[in-house]
């Protein structure tokens, strides 16, 4: 009866936004969840107005892969055999409310992700782009360039996490999988932008550290706190050519359990893969590494983007290191990853492109191994709510030890992924 209850209101919700959808949808400083959100980093910054009253935004996005991969290892550990067929289909639920002039509200909610069936939110925020609500014009100079985002939220550590898959909300991503050590959380702060007009900008955040919340205490302490900071330059150089560059931090001193690596509740695109045949539950970031740094982490994440035209490129370089809660020294993590994407036809709705990626890193254990990934696809969009895209993967595992599950481990072949967000 519960379920039949949740089900109705959640259909309602989604008729209630087809009512709508002949209103105007238009929000003040708001990525657009379509085509037109591609390559869109931050929300973007305007001083201009269309506030007139309280405006609800109902949209969402829908996602379905078809998967034909392959997965072998050494055969000491036996694997999971995998075949083709469809994957479970992803849902999410977005609300975006103009609740004052410059003061923004957004709540994501997945409606059925891979480890979780059932609906759960994923976080929201306020967004302040005046201060209005204070007094007219209260602190007008600098508000015309700053930002201010407080909730509990996916935090812009990097930006890499702009163009993954989020659930359903896979219409960044010229790409069916994100990158292998997938640095995602979502926890409680606050985050201050300032943008200035030459293209130089900079963030300043605080989080309390935990994907998790309680005020249980641990070893005498409700937990630490994270320090996330981001300073960067983005111009439209000239009408063919933009450029961006970004250098970002996150750091914890105490906390019982960070999960920047490990917080991606939705799990990875490659379902099954490198399994444990003997499992008895399904192991939903497979494909993906975690280092396992739960405690005292610092990381550090360069991203240049350039685009020529039809011509981009994107890349990350990240270097991190910590320690679990049971090692008292820290360990080492690198990841690497360039994309080439090339768009075309009408207003872009075409693409192809390629990515590689690596991983290396010491493991609790003191072993040294490393994960390469190379993946070669392809899209289509069909109008800008509705994206096709086809992907060639392949995934090795280098250096693990004899008897480990990932010894000579590799999966690859082909998946098919179709989207919708609106």
């Amino acid at each position: 009866m519960r379920s039949i209850f949740k089900n109705t209101v959640l259909l309602g919700t989604l008729l209630a936004g087809v009512g709508l959808s002949a209103q105007n949808r238009q929000l003040d400083n708001y990525r657009q969840p379509d085509k037109r959100g591609v390559n869109v980093f931050e929300s973007p910054k305007d001083t201009l107005t269309t506030f007139d009253h309280v405006k609800v935004r109902i949209g969402g996005s829908f996602a379905l892969q078809y998967q034909a991969l392959d997965n072998e290892n050494s055969g000491v550990v036996p694997l999971a055999e995998v075949g083709s067929n469809f994957n479970l289909a992803t849902a999410n639920l977005d609300l975006d409310v103009a609740l004052y002039d410059g003061l923004n509200m957004h709540l994501r909610t997945y409606l059925s992700s891979r480890h979780h069936h059932e609906p759960y939110v994923k976080g929201g925020y306020f967004q302040i782009d005046k201060l209005d609500f204070i007094s007219e014009g209260f602190l007008g100079d600098f508000m015309d360039h700053a930002t201010i985002k407080i909730g509990h939220m996916e935090n812009n550590y990097g930006d890499a996490h702009f163009r993954r898959s989020d659930n359903a909300q896979a219409i960044y991503n010229p790409f069916v999988g994100n990158l292998i050590m997938d640095s995602f959380t979502t926890e409680v702060g606050a985050e201050l932008y300032y943008r200035t007009d030459s293209g130089l900008f900079g963030m300043l955040g605080f989080t309390n550290g935990k994907l998790n919340q309680s005020v249980t205490k641990n070893n005498g302490s409700t937990g630490g706190a994270a320090l996330l900071a981001k300073l960067g330059y983005d111009k439209q150089l000239s009408d063919d050519l933009r450029f961006r560059l970004t250098g970002s931090l996150y750091n914890t001193g105490y906390a019982p359990n960070v999960y920047l690596y490990s917080a991606d509740r939705a799990g990875a695109r490659y379902y099954d893969v490198m399994q444990d045949a003997a499992a008895t539950s399904d192991n939903f970031r497979a494909g993906r590494f975690d280092p396992g740094f739960s405690n005292k982490i610092t990381a550090v994440m360069i991203n240049p983007f350039v685009k020529y035209g039809g011509l981009e490129f994107f890349g990350t370089l990240e270097l991190t290191s910590g320690r679990s809660l049971a090692e008292t020294d820290r360990r080492n993590a690198e990841q690497y990853a360039g994309e080439v994407i090339y768009r075309f036809g009408k207003d872009e709705n075409l693409f192809v492109g390629g990515r590689y990626n690596t991983v290396s890193a010491e493991l609790a254990s003191g072993d040294d191994v490393s994960i390469d990934r190379f993946q070669l696809g392809g899209g289509w969009f069909m109008t800008k709510n509705v994206l096709v895209k086809a992907e060639y993967v392949n995934q090795q595992y280098n250096d693990y030890p004899t008897g480990d599950l990932l010894e000579d481990g590799q999966f690859d072949g082909f998946i098919l992924e179709a989207v919708i967000s609106f």
